[in-house]
C-alpha cells in the first residue's frame, strides 16, 4: 500500500464541514450556495450549523443510510480533526433539516440531474441514440405517522392494513451509467405509468427508450412516441397485433393506436454456468421500422440478454432506495414534513 499525501483547503470556521471531499468536485459549495440563496434558505446569522453545511449533512446521509445523525456528522468532520468544530446534538441536527426544508435540495437535484455519458463512452448507445430506461420500486417504507400516512394511505389487506405508508418511486434512468434524467414519487395506489408520464418531457429524439411489460399501454406508447424519442418496449405475450406487413427479417409491421410499430418475436434462452437453462417468449414493439438499420435479429437478443442487468430492475432502484431512507430518518417523531427531500424534476441539459 502507497499513501500519498496532499494537502486540501477547506473552508474556515463552522463552514468547514460544508464539504464532501473528493465529491465536493460534482457539488462543488459554490453551486450549493447560489441554490441557498435562490431558495431563500440562506442562514440570516452565522450559526454552529449554517445552512451550506446542512446541504452537505444531507448528502451525506444519503450515503451513509444506515447510520444515525450523530454518525453522519462524524463522517463528515472526519478529516477536520484540530478545527475546534463543536459536535452538534441529535436535536440541532434535525432543526437545521427543518430550517432548510425540501426546496434547496430539489434546485439541487434539478441542477444536476441529466444525462452524465459523453457522446463516446462505451455501453450508452445504440447507432446514434442514447440508451435510456422507466425503472421505480414500490417496496420503500414511509414513518408510520399521521401526516404520513394522510398522504400515501396504507396498502390494504385481507387481514388488515400494512404496518407502514408504502411509497412508489419512478425514475428515468441512463441505462449505461444509472444516471438519473428525473424522479417522482407518490403513493403506491398510483400506477406506475402515471408516474412515468410525468418524466415523458425528459424524452427526445437523440434517446431510444427501453421498457419492461407494464408500460406498454396503449396510450402511454402514444404519448413516448409523440416526444420524438425512439422506443424499444417488451408487450405482453398474449398480445396479438395485427400484421401489417411481414419483413425479410421475420419482424412484422403493425399499427397500436395510431403509432407505427415494429413487432419482434423470438424466444431467448441464458445457459448458466452450472449448465441450467432459463428462457422465455419475448415479443418486442420498435419505432425503429427499417431493417436496414437494425438488420439483425441478434441484435435485439443481446439487448434482451442485457436488459435483466441494464434496464429492467437495476438502475434505479437502489439509489432511489437510499435517498428514500436518507429522508425518512430523523430522532424524533414529531417531524413537520411528510416527505423526503428528493423532489421531481425538470428538464436539465446533458452535460
Amino acid at each position: 500500500m502507497v499513501t500519498v499525501p496532499r494537502p486540501v483547503t477547506v473552508a474556515a470556521g463552522v463552514l468547514a464541514p460544508g464539504h464532501l471531499g473528493e465529491l465536493t468536485g460534482y457539488v462543488p459549495f459554490e453551486l450549493v450556495d447560489d441554490v441557498l440563496e435562490e431558495t431563500l434558505t440562506v442562514q440570516r446569522r452565522t450559526r454552529l450549523l449554517p445552512s451550506r453545511v446542512g446541504v452537505y449533512f444531507v448528502l451525506a446521509m444519503a450515503m451513509f443510510p444506515r447510520l444515525g445523525y450523530l454518525r453522519v456528522w462524524d463522517k463528515l468532520t472526519a478529516a477536520l480533526d484540530g478545527l475546534g468544530l463543536a459536535r452538534p446534538t441529535e436535536k440541532a441536527l434535525r432543526d437545521l433539516r427543518r430550517r432548510l426544508g425540501a426546496a434547496p435540495l430539489k434546485l439541487l437535484f434539478e441542477s444536476l440531474a441529466g444525462p452524465a455519458a459523453l457522446p463516446g463512452t462505451p455501453g450508452v448507445r445504440y447507432r446514434r441514440w442514447r440508451t435510456v430506461a422507466f425503472d421505480g420500486c414500490s417496496s420503500a417504507k414511509a414513518p408510520d405517522r399521521p401526516r404520513v400516512c394522510e398522504w400515501l394511505g396504507k396498502v390494504r389487506h385481507r387481514y388488515g392494513d400494512e404496518g407502514y405508508p408504502m411509497l412508489r418511486v419512478m425514475a428515468l434512468c441512463e441505462t449505461g451509467t444509472r444516471a438519473l434524467p428525473g424522479a417522482v414519487f407518490g403513493p403506491v395506489a398510483d400506477c406506475e405509468t402515471s408516474y412515468a408520464g410525468q418524466l415523458l418531457h425528459l424524452l427526445d429524439g437523440t434517446m431510444l427508450l427501453l421498457d419492461d411489460r407494464g408500460f406498454d399501454a396503449d396510450d402511454f406508447l402514444a404519448k413516448i412516441a409523440a416526444t420524438g424519442a425512439q422506443m424499444l418496449v417488451r408487450l405482453n405475450s398474449r398480445r396479438a397485433p395485427a400484421r401489417w406487413a411481414v419483413l425479410d427479417d421475420g419482424s412484422y409491421l403493425t399499427r397500436i393506436n395510431g403509432v407505427r410499430l415494429r413487432i419482434i418475436d423470438a424466444r431467448v434462452t441464458v445457459t448458466a454456468s452450472g449448465g441450467l437453462e432459463l428462457g422465455g417468449e419475448y415479443r418486442l414493439a420498435t419505432t425503429l421500422l427499417d431493417p436496414a438499420v437494425t438488420p439483425r435479429l441478434s441484435w435485439w437478443l443481446s439487448i434482451m440478454r442485457g436488459g435483466k442487468s441494464s434496464w429492467f430492475s437495476t438502475p434505479c432502484a437502489a439509489p432511489c432506495s437510499r435517498a428514500w431512507s436518507c429522508a425518512r430518518r430523523t430522532p424524533s417523531a414529531s417531524s413537520r414534513r411528510s416527505g423526503p427531500s428528493w423532489p421531481s424534476t425538470r428538464r436539465s441539459a446533458a452535460p
